[in-house]
C-alpha cells in the first residue's frame, strides 16, 4: 500500500446535539477525501458528545446515536472512517465504528472503563473484548479508545504484537488538567516506541460543563518522534502521512520485538480503495503546533471552559461582579477574551466599606478591556435590611451577619440583571476561598458559572500577571497587585483577618486537596505550625455544604471541587 494518509479531526462537539455532531463528521470525512486521506480519525463518543451521562439511559437518545452512524456510513465511499459512538448489542459499550467505502465494516468496544476522577463508565458501559485489528489493504491496523492506550499491556500492545499491527489509531476524549498534555504525549510516545509501531491519538476538544478537553492530537512515529501534534483548545484538522514499510523495517532491528513473534489473529479485512483526488502521492504539509507554556496553557483551559459553558447553554452574554479586586479583574479578562468585551458587564456595587480606589481601579480595568459597566451602590438596600431586622438584632453586637447582608444584596442585583436581561452570571471566587469557605452562600457564591473556583489564589496572581503580558499594555492596574486582598465589608478588613496569608494556605490547601497528605506530614513538610494545619483542615471539611451548592467551573487541577471531590457533608471523622 505504501505510505497510508492519515487525517485526525480534532472537532467540539456538543453532547446530546446528536445531528449536530453528524454534520460536524460528516464534513471531515468530506474534507478527508478532498485531501486523498486513507484514513479519518474522530473522538471517543464524537456522535454522542462526552460525556453524556445519564442520557446513555435513554433507549431513544441510543437509537438516535445508531441512526447517525448508519447515516454517516454512507458518506465514506473512498475512504476509511473511525467514529466514536455507544453501541448497543444486549448492553451498552464505549465504541469506534469502523466505516469503510461506504458501509459499516466493523466495531470496537472500549476495554479499559475508568472509574476514578471525573470518570464514571462503569455506571453506564460494559467492557469490551474484541481485539479491533483490521486489514486495510496490505497494512495492519490496531484499534482503541482512550484508556485502553494508558496501559502497557493493553489492547494496543496486543494489536501490535501479536496481530502484528504497524499502525495504532486511539480515539479519545482526554479530559484537561494542567500539565496534563506533556505527560500523555510522553506516554504515546513511549507506546510508539516500545511496540515499535506508528501511534495516531485523536483527542476531543471544547468545554462541557466543568471538563475541558485540550485537543493536542497526535500522531507518532515507530521510533517516538512526533510527526504532527495539534493545537490546543480549538478545532483542528491534522494531516500526516506514514510508512508501514518504515515499522517493519525498523522491527528488523528490534530483538525485544521479533523475540515475541506475532500470533496469528483474525482481521477484520477492509478491501483498499483508491484515493479519489489527483495529486494523492504529494506529501501534505508539516502540522506540528507548538504546545502552550504553563500559564498560557492554564489561562486558555479557563477561556475554553467559559466560552464553551456559555455558548453551547444558549447565553450569549454575561455579568460579573468587579470589586477592584484580583479576582473580579482575572475573571473579567478571561469573560472578555472567551466571549468578546461587547459580550461582558461589570457591576459596581460599592457599599460603605469600598474604597474609592477599588471603584477607581474597576473602571480603568474595564476601560482598558473595552467592557460596559453599570455602577449601582447598595448603602440605601442596605440601610433598609438594617432597619428591618433592627428589632429581632436589639441586643447584639454587629459581626459576620451585617457582612454577608451586604454579599447577599450583591448576589440578588446580579440575578435580577440576569433575569431581565437574560445575562449568565459568572462568580469570581477562588479555589482557596471555596476550600475554606471564605464565601458567602447566596451572595458572592451565587451565579451560573465559577470561572476560576479550581484555581487557587497564588496561581490567581500568576494569571493576572501573565495576562497584563498579553497585548501592546496591561490591562489589570498594578496596585490590583500588589495590595492585601481584601472583601471590603467592615472597616479595614483584609482577608489575612480571616485566613493565613495565601503563601501559607495555598501550600496546605494543596496537600491537603490534591494529594490526601496526613497533618503532620504537612506540617513536617511544610515548616508550619500544627494548629495552623488543624485549623485550616478543620475549615475545608466544614466548608463541604458550601460547595455542594456552588455553580460548576472549570476544571484545571487534578482535584477540583466537583467529580473529583465526593467527600460527605455529614461526617465526624478528623484526620
Amino acid at each position: 500500500m505504501g505510505r497510508v494518509r492519515i487525517a485526525m479531526a480534532q472537532i467540539n462537539v456538543v453532547v446530546g446535539d446528536i445531528e449536530g455532531n453528524t454534520r460536524k463528521i460528516d464534513a471531515g470525512i468530506r474534507r478527508a477525501r478532498e485531501i486523498g486521506a486513507d484514513l479519518v480519525l474522530f473522538p471517543e463518543m464524537a456522535v454522542t458528545g462526552y460525556p453524556p451521562e445519564d442520557l446513555l439511559l435513554k433507549p431513544s437518545f441510543l437509537q438516535a446515536n445508531l441512526d447517525a452512524i448508519g447515516t454517516l456510513s454512507t458518506a465514506t465511499q473512498g475512504i476509511t472512517a473511525i467514529v466514536g459512538f455507544a453501541d448497543v448489542d444486549d448492553d451498552v459499550f464505549n465504541a469506534a465504528a469502523i466505516l469503510h467505502d461506504g458501509r459499516w465494516a466493523s466495531t470496537y468496544h472500549k476495554h479499559y472503563l475508568p472509574n476514578y476522577g471525573v470518570f464514571d463508565e462503569d455506571r453506564y458501559f460494559q467492557a469490551g473484548a474484541d481485539l479491533g485489528v483490521l486489514r486495510l489493504g496490505d497494512v495492519t491496523f490496531g484499534v482503541s479508545i482512550c484508556e485502553d492506550i494508558w496501559y502497557p499491556a493493553g489492547p494496543p500492545e496486543i494489536q501490535a504484537r501479536q496481530g502484528g499491527a504497524r499502525v495504532l489509531v486511539n480515539i479519545s476524549a482526554s479530559p484537561y488538567h494542567a500539565g496534563k498534555g506533556d505527560a500523555r504525549e510522553q506516554m504515546l510516545r513511549t507506546r510508539a516506541a516500545d511496540n515499535a509501531a506508528v501511534v495516531a491519538f485523536c483527542n476531543l476538544v471544547g468545554g462541557q460543563d466543568e471538563l475541558v478537553f485540550d485537543g493536542r492530537s497526535v500522531i507518532v512515529d515507530e521510533r517516538g518522534a512526533v510527526l504532527a501534534r495539534g493545537a490546543q483548545f480549538e478545532e483542528d484538522f491534522i494531516v500526516a502521512d506514514v510508512d508501514p514499510d518504515a515499522v517493519f523495517r525498523w522491527r528488523l532491528h528490534e530483538p525485544r520485538y521479533r523475540k515475541a513473534a506475532p500470533d496469528v489473529m483474525p482481521a477484520v479485512s477492509l478491501p483498499a480503495v483508491e484515493p479519489r483526488v489527483a495529486g494523492r502521492d504529494s506529501r501534505p504539509s508539516s502540522h506540528r503546533v507548538q504546545p502552550l507554556a504553563h500559564l498560557a496553557e492554564i489561562y486558555g483551559a479557563l477561556t475554553l471552559g467559559v466560552r464553551d459553558y456559555v455558548r453551547k447553554n444558549g447565553f450569549s452574554k454575561v455579568v460579573l461582579g468587579l470589586s477592584g479586586g484580583v479576582d473580579s479583574s482575572l475573571v473579567a479578562c478571561i469573560a472578555a477574551d472567551a466571549l468578546g468585551p461587547e459580550n461582558v458587564t461589570g457591576l459596581l456595587l460599592p457599599s460603605r466599606y469600598t474604597a474609592d480606589m477599588s471603584n477607581d481601579d474597576a473602571l480603568t480595568l474595564a476601560q482598558a478591556l473595552g467592557i460596559a459597566t453599570i455602577t449601582i451602590p447598595i448603602e440605601r438596600v442596605f440601610k433598609a435590611y438594617l432597619e428591618t431586622l433592627a428589632e429581632p438584632f436589639a441586643g447584639t453586637d454587629s459581626d459576620v451577619t451585617e457582612e454577608n447582608i451586604q454579599a447577599r444584596i450583591r448576589g440578588n442585583l446580579w440575578m435580577a440583571l440576569s433575569n431581565k436581561f437574560g445575562w449568565l452570571v459568572l462568580t469570581t471566587g477562588n479555589k482557596s476561598e471555596m476550600a475554606v469557605g471564605y464565601a458567602t452562600l447566596y451572595g458572592d457564591m451565587a451565579g451560573g458559572y465559577a470561572v476560576i473556583k479550581d484555581v487557587f489564589k497564588d496561581t490567581v496572581y500568576a494569571l493576572s500577571r501573565w495576562r497584563n503580558t498579553q497585548g501592546p499594555a496591561p490591562v489589570i492596574p498594578e496596585r490590583i497587585l500588589t495590595r492585601a486582598p481584601s472583601a471590603e465589608l467592615r472597616p479595614n478588613q483584609k482577608d489575612s483577618d480571616s485566613l493565613p496569608e495565601y503563601e501559607i494556605l495555598d501550600p496546605i490547601l494543596r496537600a491537603y486537596i490534591e494529594e490526601d497528605k496526613a497533618p503532620e506530614d504537612i506540617v513536617r513538610e511544610q515548616e508550619v505550625s500544627e494548629a495552623v494545619v488543624t485549623r485550616v483542615i478543620r475549615m475545608v471539611d466544614r466548608a463541604e455544604f458550601k460547595r455542594r451548592q456552588a455553580p460548576p467551573g472549570v476544571r484545571i487541577t487534578t482535584r477540583a471541587f466537583g467529580k473529583d471531590w465526593r467527600p460527605p457533608i455529614t461526617q465526624r471523622f478528623t484526620p
